[in-house]
């Protein structure tokens, strides 16, 4: 029993109030009073009560009916039924199928009463227990699943603080550390609020050792919220391997249970989460230095054009993938290459590095881009079989704006004339086949004008076709701003999701 747990008396006998009362008093209880069922129901609502000792018969309402409305409004709460008139089995029966805990008839031995309201709250009180555990226990399989399936390390510390402000119903705090050594607090103000990041700062926790800590602390040393009144906070940390940072989750004392068995759990399942997600941030970061490591360092300058580009790697992959691009001066013409290789893998940007310098070579050779795509098709049928790959390579002679075009079945190019805006068709089919191929296409690029080279990351959503894709893509190329980088910029803030799912390479070619 809990220290001075509280018990509602109600009988409309002022005797046996005064006697019932007098017994659970000195046996420890608290004890508050109602003479009807009204004043009793009131009371259950807006008294804190553990337990209701309620006599059968009430001048307003008849005890059965006060206990079922007891037990509608507050199922946990224990009722013990006296009475001095319904004695047979009949009516005990009633009493106890209509929600009653136990039936007790006068006279009544004090003894007898103690012993009763003791074994009701302790049943009550291990049902509440039990109750609270699989109620955290549920709320933590909810919360381990949200932080695993985050895509950032914010997201998961949000996923996290506002999984343990649930599991607690209070205030939570989640502080980790990225795999860049920067460290970020998740802070939910309570349940069903919602959570933030924060940049914070934990002092020198070089001492905490690997495993799972639980210790009590003064809330001023986690200042990151408001936390309850009168309340310490009690900090879990996890440290799943020396040379890692520790994962904190910090809630109030208050909510806490012996052994704390959900505030242990939840931070070791938020440390393996965050493992996880530190390694694949670090491996992505690994992925993308050598995927960039595969295309062209520099853009050339080039008297009497402009050129910008943008490349960005998929959001939500480690892979690196097959797109690439080439801009090179070769004999007084700008070759200029966009290709796409099918798949996103090591492989897959191996065979993106092979195109791109056989692109260079066979131009280097003097060859037309027609004749480049055939040579780099039949190396690939020959060396590499089963691959495919989109590719469109053009030559542009900077001062007389002269163009030959050729593509493998790679998108169509945006042409800005003046605002007005056109695609480049060369339909030809995809390297990887043997099949006839037109010859090129051959245009003058008029000063001012502006083309637009792109992959299918750009244009390519889950919600939309790709004609829904080109369409916006030339909504938006319709106008070209000066500064060609923000230009870039625009096409990918307008046209991708926040989200990339598809590596994006954009070049961007104006004559002036």
């Amino acid at each position: 029993m809990p220290a001075e747990a509280t018990v509602l008396v109600v009988d409309d006998s002022r005797t046996k109030r005064y006697l019932l009362v007098s017994w659970l008093t000195r046996a420890g209880f608290q004890v508050i009073e109602a003479e009807n069922g009204a004043d009793a129901l009131t009371r259950v609502d807006d008294d804190h009560v553990d337990l209701v000792v309620l006599d059968v018969r009430l001048p307003d309402a008849s005890g059965f009916e006060v206990c079922e409305q007891i037990k509608s409004r507050h199922p946990a709460m224990p009722v013990i039924h006296v009475s001095a008139h319904a004695v047979d089995v009949v009516d005990r029966t009633q009493g106890l199928t209509r929600g009653a805990d136990a039936y007790l008839a006068e006279p009544i031995e004090p003894d007898e009463l103690i012993a009763t309201a003791h074994a009701v709250l302790r049943y009550y009180q291990a049902r509440q227990r039990a109750e609270l555990l699989a109620a955290r226990m549920l709320a933590l399989a909810d919360t381990t699943v949200a932080a695993h399936a985050a895509s950032t390390f914010r997201q998961l510390l949000e996923a996290a603080a506002s999984g343990a402000a649930e599991i607690f119903k209070s205030p939570a705090v989640v502080v980790g550390e990225t795999a860049d050594g920067e460290r970020l607090a998740g802070v939910a103000a309570g349940r069903g609020l919602g959570a933030s990041t924060v940049p914070w700062t934990v002092e020198d926790d070089s001492a905490v050792p690997v495993g799972t800590t639980v210790r009590v602390t003064d809330p001023a040393q986690w200042a990151l919220l408001n936390w309850p009144a009168g309340d310490t906070v009690t900090v879990a940390a996890a440290r799943l391997r020396e040379d890692r940072p520790p994962l904190y989750v910090v809630v109030p004392t208050k909510t806490q249970t012996e052994r704390t068995p959900a505030l242990v759990q939840l931070v070791q399942a938020v440390a393996a989460a965050v493992e996880a997600q530190r390694s694949y941030d670090e491996e992505h970061r690994i992925a993308v230095t050598l995927q960039r490591s595969l295309l062209p360092q520099r853009i050339p300058e080039i008297n009497g054009l402009d050129l910008a580009v943008r490349y960005e790697p998929a959001s939500a992959r480690t892979e690196v993938g097959g797109d690439f691009y080439e801009l090179v001066m070769l004999d007084g013409h700008l070759l200029l290459a966009v290709g796409d290789v099918a798949g996103h893998s090591l492989h897959a940007a191996t065979v993106m590095a092979e195109l791109r310098h056989a692109v260079r070579a066979y131009a280097v050779e003097g060859h037309q881009p027609g004749a480049i795509l055939h040579r780099v098709n039949e190396l690939m049928r020959t060396l590499l079989p089963n691959e495919s790959a989109t590719l469109c390579v053009l030559l542009l002679e900077p001062t007389t704006g002269r163009v030959r075009l050729a593509s493998a079945g790679h998108l169509p190019p945006v042409l800005n004339v003046d605002g007005k805006v056109e695609f480049v068709q060369h339909s030809a089919p995809l390297l990887g086949i043997r099949a006839e191929r037109p010859a090129d296409l051959e245009f003058v690029l008029p000063p001012g004008a502006t083309l637009v080279f792109y992959t299918d990351g750009l244009i390519e959503r889950r919600d939309a076709t790709i004609d829904e894709g080109l369409a916006a893509l030339a909504d938006v190329a319709a106008q070209v701003d000066e500064d060609l980088d923000r230009f870039c910029e625009r096409l990918l803030v307008q046209l991708t999701p926040p989200e990339i799912n598809d590596d994006v390479a954009v070049v961007v070619l104006r004559r002036r």
